[in-house]
């Protein structure tokens, strides 16, 4: 297996997939499954395709996978969002600059990786 300790999106995704994995837990026991079960999904999918973009077909490959994480990210953005507005749900502040922070990553990413693409 491939160390990613030096990739920084990889550490935080992995993290924030752990810590998104906790809070749906507790969603769940407050059966708030609906919003849990969306969360989950989009919350843990940032982190899959970012790690999946590791090891691409192609640089265009890498730019499809960078792009879909970004989505999952949008949606998540969404999920927590609703979370945090809502009086009935807990919500964790740590998700929220969590997310902000892999926003930061992948947006830069996607800013690098296009550029450079555009010039070739």
């Amino acid at each position: 297996m491939i160390n990613f300790e030096n990739n920084p999106l990889i550490t935080k995704t992995v993290q924030f997939s752990l810590d998104i994995i906790d809070y749906c837990e507790l969603l769940d026991e407050k059966k708030k499954y609906v919003i849990s079960k969306q969360l989950l999904r989009s919350g843990t999918s940032i982190g899959a395709n970012s790690f999946e973009a590791q090891n691409p077909y192609s640089k265009k490959d890498f730019i499809n996978k960078i792009k879909i994480a970004a989505k999952e990210l949008e949606e998540t953005k969404y999920w927590l969002y609703l979370c945090k507005h809502s009086k009935n749900y807990p919500f964790n502040e740590n998700l929220e600059s969590q997310i902000t922070e892999i926003g930061k990553i992948i947006y830069k990413i996607l800013s690098t990786s296009l550029s450079k693409e555009n010039i070739l």
